[in-house]
């Protein structure tokens, strides 16, 4: 794959169509759902000269990745629009671990420190 198809394929993988969903509609409600999409990407080239191998031999590589994570949604109900964020348990509970193993590493240095004295 040389780097125009890279690019081109990168290209294809960020458009609005990953962003806001297809609009689902439930009587007079109309919900868009909106994702938060990353991407990224790089590539090189390089040949070597002396040391092991044959002088002037080449390669070159690239490559991207792009990952997409729920945002939240636009609720249309009566003309009005609302704003729904999503909740992500997994990261509020991974975060609260966080701080209590942080907390308890903090209370074991200072019990140290008092023991010493």
């Amino acid at each position: 794959m040389d780097i125009m198809q890279l690019i081109e394929k990168s290209r294809d993988a960020a458009n609005v169509k990953r962003v806001f969903g297809e609009p689902l509609r439930q009587g007079d409600v109309t919900v868009v759902p909106v994702v938060r999409v990353f991407g990224g990407g790089g590539g090189g080239s390089g040949s070597r000269r002396g040391g092991e191998g044959k002088d002037g031999e080449e390669g070159s590589g690239g490559g991207y990745g792009y990952a997409a994570t729920p945002a939240g949604a636009f609720v249309i109900k009566d003309g009005d629009v609302r704003w729904q964020p999503a909740v992500d348990v997994n990261r509020i509970v991974l975060g609260g671990q966080i701080v209590v193993v942080v907390l308890l590493l903090t209370l074991r240095s200072i019990l140290r420190k008092r023991r010493r004295r």
